[in-house]
């Protein structure tokens, strides 16, 4: 094939991704989303171009240059761009189907989407806070010249760490315990290359790769095609096996010891929607690993909590941090609730009320699966870290202000998820899911930066305590609204449900 043809594939095929999403059935119903989603990037955009200026004022004047702070600490920007992807970016085997039939090669065809990958428009998100800072840190030293020799270095960092999620999103769609491997590597790196106090080796190497950055050294092309042409090829092998593993998939038949869960059966239609939540998330494959995803992290913030002391000077950051012990679990599975009873949704219509036993069903599975993080949280209670107020106060913040928030989705989501097959392009209601959840991200940390800054954290953690509680007692009231939403835009709601299966 020569460069030619290449090129008008590679531009053929880039075309055809676009028409593909533009053709999809939600499209036209996520006009508003699209809107919104706008918005949504707008203001983080802007948060990013302030958390750029805020790190230079923090930085400028100390013992090293600013740009050198931020460069040492890399690793953190690196990790936290990588565990985003997996909101953001997929696995481009099942893109490969549809030109299966075509006469074009299966490796060229991986070649035009592991270099697409590379070129995505994600790999710039990061532009928005490192642009300002760039501007008041590397600027007066090096020039503009040095300060886009800075982003094309950081653009590489991003590139690469595309390659590797991609990597390892591969092995965590086989098995979600892969994703240990990640966590454990990005937590070693941090914990002995920059919080080892007497030879803090990763900070000090980031700082000797910035500076090859802002100093336009040929060694950073080096360091670069020495590391993304292994990944490239490592990528290409891999999704290669991939394709065929996706094209000559065969069902299996899962042998599964059933469980009645007779205690349940005292608790009538409540009691056996809560089997149903259970048996799915023990049986089905999507929900499984979504369920043990956020279980994983859920239970990584408890133990930082529980046998770690970076948290116990700051009242503010330990009780961030013992919210979304309670909360993480929530944030990941709800925001799709409903999604997976799309494959069965005419069934539940069937019968009276059906949705809001479920409603309820799921609302007190998930208040029963914040149990974990409270026997934990009982061992920096005894040590004194933490009081049992604080404890109690984020409990039942998350029961009653978090999740009540989180199932207002229950009447907005419409697109089916499959159950067991391995899904890599929703393109459906993805954004106003990713608002729901960032906002339930973020408005316990906006609420309680206020309450400590006006009060102290014991009266912080009591007045969350009693809003929470308000909240949970309410459960009735608040369920029985978003069941009466969700009836009025039934319809709407079932024909989005029909056209995503």
């Amino acid at each position: 094939m020569t460069f030619q043809q290449a090129k008008t594939y590679y531009i053929l095929i880039s075309h055809n991704q676009r028409l593909r999403d533009r053709r999809h059935p939600m499209f036209e119903k996520n006009r508003l989303m699209r809107v919104l989603g706008a918005i949504f990037i707008t203001f983080w955009a802007a948060y990013l171009m302030m958390l750029g200026y805020m790190c230079f004022q923090t930085f400028d004047g100390g013992t090293r240059e600013a740009f050198d702070m931020v460069d040492g600490g890399m690793i953190f920007l690196l990790a936290l761009d990588f565990f985003l992807r997996f909101g953001m970016q997929e696995t481009p085997a099942q893109d490969i189907k549809p030109y299966k039939l075509t006469p074009l090669p299966i490796r060229f065809l991986l070649n035009v989407f592991l270099l697409r990958m590379g070129l995505r428009i994600y790999n710039f998100f990061w532009f928005f806070f490192l642009v300002p800072f760039g501007i008041f840190a590397v600027v007066k030293f090096y020039g503009f010249i040095g300060l886009l020799s800075y982003l094309l270095g950081w653009w590489f960092l991003f590139v690469i760490n595309s390659y590797w999620y991609l990597l390892c999103r591969t092995y965590v769609n086989r098995n979600v315990y892969y994703l240990i491997i990640p966590i454990l590597i990005y937590g070693l790196l941090i914990f002995f290359g920059i919080f080892n106090a007497e030879n803090p080796w990763l900070f000090n190497g980031s700082v000797w790769i910035g500076r090859l950055f802002v100093t336009s050294n040929p060694l950073m092309y080096v360091l670069f095609f020495a590391l993304v042409i292994p990944l490239f090829f490592l990528n290409q092998k891999l999704q290669h096996a991939c394709v065929y593993r996706e094209i000559s998939k065969s069902e299996r038949t899962v042998h599964v010891k059933s469980r009645n869960f007779s205690l349940l059966e005292n608790f009538g239609e409540v009691g056996e929607y809560l089997k149903l939540e259970i048996r799915s998330t023990m049986r089905n494959s999507v929900i499984r690993k979504q369920f043990l995803s956020g279980f994983y992290v859920m239970l990584m913030f408890c133990l930082l909590m529980a046998f770690t002391d970076m948290i116990d000077n700051l009242p503010f950051i330990r009780i961030y941090f013992c919210v979304y012990c309670f909360s993480c679990l929530g944030i990941m599975t709800l925001t799709l609730i409903m999604c997976a009873e799309g494959n069965y949704i005419d069934g539940l219509m069937s019968r009276k009320e059906s949705i809001l036993s479920l409603l309820k069903a799921k609302y007190y599975f998930n208040c029963i699966m914040m149990l974990v993080p409270l026997l934990i949280s009982l061992i920096p209670i005894l040590k004194g870290k933490m009081t049992l107020m604080e404890a109690l106060g984020c409990m039942f913040f998350t029961s009653g202000v978090v999740m009540p928030f989180l199932f207002q989705l229950a009447a907005y989501n419409d697109a089916t998820i499959n159950l067991n097959a391995r899904i890599t392009k929703t393109g459906r209601s993805t954004k106003i899911q990713l608002m729901f959840a960032s906002v339930a991200l973020f408005l316990p940390m906006l609420l309680m930066y206020a309450l400590v800054t006006v009060w102290n954290e014991e009266n912080a953690a009591l007045c969350m305590m009693l809003i929470g509680l308000l909240g949970t007692v309410l459960h009735p009231l608040w369920l029985r609204g978003i069941y009466t939403r969700f009836m009025k835009r039934r319809h709407l709601i079932m024909d989005g449900f029909r056209n995503s299966r």
